[in-house]
């Protein structure tokens, strides 16, 4: 049975009504809905909405032909949002699919929020853009009444036409276009919204609005533009964090091939580099990349010796190590009485899991291009995933005004976090400035990974204790972590929420803090991906302790059916965690997976169970592996079960967001690994930072599980249940357990 949760976060709740639509006439006598939202920026509080008349821009547009045009508001980065927020607002206005055209948004406080991240694009949209559609159609069917002489009340519209039901006349959209933007827009709380078994459009399988472009190569990310009078531009930075340049051969770098310019450029903020804001380094300005990267090879830097040249990975570990043995620095969260507890467990278990730091080496390297223009205005194409910091971060770096700074939002070749960072939009404006003429910054793989704001390393010393009935009667976990001071660094955090807490009567979450001068930042799924691997592999390990089935195991622990309240991100409030849901998962990914069967695969061969609840989504998943004689892992097959509500827009990005989200975990899991030495990234391209291969990659079959829940976004819950649920198939096919990751197949060949 479907569980129920009326909640809708704040966030996704109808439109203020000082958000209003405007009517007007677009080019050449068509209709021209305007929104004005909210000014805000992503992850701060939705402020007041501007006064009437100031600047507005256009959301949908019908021209007399009968095309609509409707804006993408988002970045698309992959994730589909340039497809599924413009079918939102079609659906509602019921335009005829094929003859909907999309544009990207600019950068504009009036369309709200534009961001990429935390898969809230379809929380936070999915009712706004439906009221702005509905409002559209409205005024379309009104415009054909009044042409007609007739209620209201007796015409529909359907696909891009209204019709009179009595008489039987028609008028298309493009030829109600004028007289619909004569009327005055309605108040988007007043309009009706569509009964889901009506849709169109929504829930049925939409191919990306720009796939056919990119199958053809033709040019839509910001590493294909192009601008007259262009030039090329690397920037180096210091390979050790926090370097500063004491010298350069700058005159060696101008008499090289092509180059136009070559020069210093000093960081103003000693904390650009945690926060990724504009550092020392040496900009070469050439007239094709190439030869920018020629230059690079004969570049010689003199850089000051960083505070930060002590920090290395084996650093870090022994520090971890050490911190563990010693009282927690501090308390994140304490339920009952652990070391009681523990003492009267009929048996305790202890484990060490550790995970690495990780790049996202996005496969479109971070570029930008930016032209700063005489009268000190700012131009910028860049594939960022938070523009409106990004304009900030160059108004402010630069000097000027924000006004005065331009953002074009390209398509982005992947962002995953990484973007949520705008260092390589404040070099190339500084590089432009500097330079009198437009550049396109483009970094080479080598600075892209050793320039990264990394996910965060960890290490959890778990202990817990069973009750003699095989349940769990208490859990601590002493969380060795990364901080700046007194700070946790970014990402790498311990939410005192996190499970089993709420579900343990005895629970203790302490941490300590690894002082850390390497920036970093969310990547997929921050937290998730990599607590779900330690957590829910510890989950495991306690539940054959306990000489139980896993799934059993958590479906027990999970408990009977409640709602859990969760604590509220940035002053929004958040849906509470409900226990069905979770069970609701975990069944039908046995069911599918044939769980409960798999005592009858071969020896050798093994499956794995995980279940991870995160931005709203919740997932469990089962792999089956097996282990090569060399140690090699091989996965056979992934299943996964997905509950995000009661609508999925879009099946064929969401089928695509699941599964890439899985393979991903995959890759990171078997491959992946940032090591420091001497305060610098030692890996420098896919031959030592590896990627999943398609030859690693198994079948993913996925599975929603529609419950009456508002639709929450799919780009991050998928990944974290992965790496846990491989690493348990692992134990079930040799009896070794994965304690810290990448997967290192000398540990599997022992097995």
């Amino acid at each position: 049975m479907a569980s129920v949760n009326a909640f809708e976060p704040a966030a996704a709740a109808p439109l203020s009504r000082r958000a209003f639509l405007t009517a007007s006439l677009a080019a050449g006598g068509g209709l021209l809905l305007t929104l004005n939202l909210p000014r805000a920026d992503a992850g701060e509080p939705v402020a007041a909405a501007p006064e009437a008349g100031a600047e507005l821009n256009p959301f949908i547009s019908i021209a007399p032909d009968g095309i609509v045009t409707i804006v993408a508001k988002n970045p698309e980065i992959g994730q589909g949002m340039k497809t599924t927020l413009p079918m939102l607002i079609a659906e509602e206005l019921d335009a005829d699919w094929p003859q909907v055209r999309i544009e990207q948004a600019l950068l504009n406080p009036i369309y709200g929020m534009q961001f990429a991240g935390g898969s809230m694009a379809t929380p936070l949209n999915w009712e706004p853009m439906r009221r702005v559609g509905a409002a559209g159609r409205q005024m379309l069917i009104l415009a054909a009444a009044q042409t007609w002489e007739v209620p209201a009340a007796e015409c529909d519209a359907s696909q891009g036409i209204v019709r009179h039901g009595a008489s039987g006349r028609t008028l298309s959209y493009g030829a109600l276009a004028a007289r619909a933007a004569a009327l005055p827009a309605p108040d988007l709380q007043s309009v009706t919204l569509k009964d889901p078994k009506d849709y169109r459009i929504i829930g049925k399988f939409t191919g990306g609005v720009d796939s056919a472009h990119v199958l053809e190569g033709q040019p839509l990310f910001g590493i294909d533009t192009v601008l007259p009078g262009m030039a090329y531009a690397t920037y180096q930075k210091g390979p050790v964090f926090g370097s500063r340049v004491v010298s350069a051969n700058i005159a060696a770098m101008k008499a090289m091939p092509g180059v136009r310019d070559a020069f210093i450029i000093h960081g103003s903020d000693p904390k650009a580099v945690f926060d990724l804001g504009l550092v020392d380094g040496v900009a070469i300005v050439a007239d094709t990349w190439w030869q920018t990267q020629k230059a690079l090879e004969k570049l010689r830097v003199v850089w000051d010796r960083s505070s930060l040249s002590g920090q290395s990975t084996a650093q870090f570990e022994r520090q971890a190590e050490h911190l563990s043995r010693q009282p927690p620095q501090s308390i994140v969260r304490r339920d009952g009485d652990v070391e009681e507890a523990l003492s009267h467990a009929d048996k305790v278990l202890e484990a060490a899991y550790a995970y690495p730091f990780l790049a996202h080496v996005d496969l479109e390297p971070q570029n930008c291009t930016a032209h700063y223009k005489r009268d000190g205005s700012i131009e910028i194409w860049a594939p960022t995933q938070l523009p409106g910091a990004g304009r900030a971060l160059v108004a402010s770096t630069l000097g000027v005004d924000e006004s005065k700074v331009t953002v074009h939002m390209t398509r982005v070749g992947g962002g995953f976090g990484r973007r949520l960072k705008n260092d390589f939009m404040v070099e190339a404006a500084m590089i432009s400035k500097m330079a009198g003429r437009p550049v396109k910054l483009l970094w080479n793989r080598r600075q892209d990974i050793q320039h990264d704001a990394y996910r965060p390393a960890g290490f959890h010393y778990f202990k817990a204790g069973l009750t003699a009935d095989g349940r769990l009667g208490a859990f601590r976990d002493h969380f060795a972590t990364f901080g700046q001071g007194r700070e946790v660094a970014s990402s790498a955090d311990l939410p005192r929420s996190h499970f089993p807490a709420g579900f343990v009567p005895n629970l203790l979450f302490a941490q300590s803090l690894i002082e850390l001068g390497v920036p970093t930042g969310p990547l997929r799924n921050p937290g998730g991906n990599a607590l779900a691997f330690a957590f829910e592999s510890f989950i495991d390990e306690l539940a054959h302790a306990a000489g139980r089935d896993p799934l059993d195991f958590r479906l027990d622990l999970y408990g009977p059916p409640r709602v859990i309240p969760m604590p509220a991100p940035m002053g929004r409030p958040h849906p509470p965690f409900d226990t069905s849901r979770a069970h609701g998962v975990l069944e039908l990914v046995a069911e599918k997976s044939g769980w409960r069967k798999r005592q009858e695969l071969p020896r050798g061969s093994g499956m794995g169970l995980a279940f991870y609840y995160s931005h709203y989504g919740y997932f469990a998943e089962v792999v089956k592996a097996s282990v090569a004689p060399d140690g090699t892992p091989k996965i056979h097959k992934v299943w996964a079960a997905g509950d995000v509500g009661r609508q999925i827009i879009n099946p064929a990005g969401a089928y695509n967001q699941a599964q890439g989200g899985i393979l991903d975990g995959l890759g990171a899991a078997l491959h992946q690994a940032i090591t420091i030495e001497g305060g610098r990234v030692v890996q420098e391209n896919f031959n030592t930072f590896g990627l999943l291969r398609m030859s690693e990659a198994p079948p993913v079959e996925v599975h929603f599980r529609v419950t009456d829940n508002p639709p929450t976004g799919l780009g991050e819950p998928p990944l974290p249940p992965v790496l846990p649920a491989l690493c348990n198939a692992l134990f079930a096919a040799t009896g070794r357990r994965i304690r810290r990751l990448p997967i290192d197949p000398r540990e599997l060949r022992a097995a």
